[in-house]
């Protein structure tokens, strides 16, 4: 992210702070020290990763092969209506025509 030029919708204009022990905060540091980052680039970029991973975990549904082909099924081939939903209907149809 650093190496990137950065446009104006990507400029820094939001603080984030965090407190955290100084244990943590050396490790952070020596992680990033080994990266060869700052601990701000390492913190952000790390955020980041989590962050779009734990979105993705949560807007992504995966399917097994099995599982592909019984949703496929049951969209191509739905079962009839039950009585329940019949009559729904029915009552939606009688409701509209007013």
């Amino acid at each position: 992210m650093s190496d990137a030029i950065k446009t104006p919708e990507q400029t820094r204009n939001a603080r984030l702070e965090a407190r955290v022990p100084s244990e943590q905060k050396a490790l952070f540091q020596r992680a990033a020290a080994l990266a060869g980052r700052t601990l701000s680039e390492f913190v952000i970029d790390s955020t980041q990763q989590a962050a779009a991973k734990i979105v993705q975990e949560h807007e992504l549904i995966r399917l097994s092969r099995e599982e592909q082909i019984s949703f496929v099924t049951e969209l191509l081939n739905p079962p009839e209506p039950g009585v329940r939903l019949r009559q729904a209907i029915e009552n939606y149809r009688q409701k509209s025509r007013l």
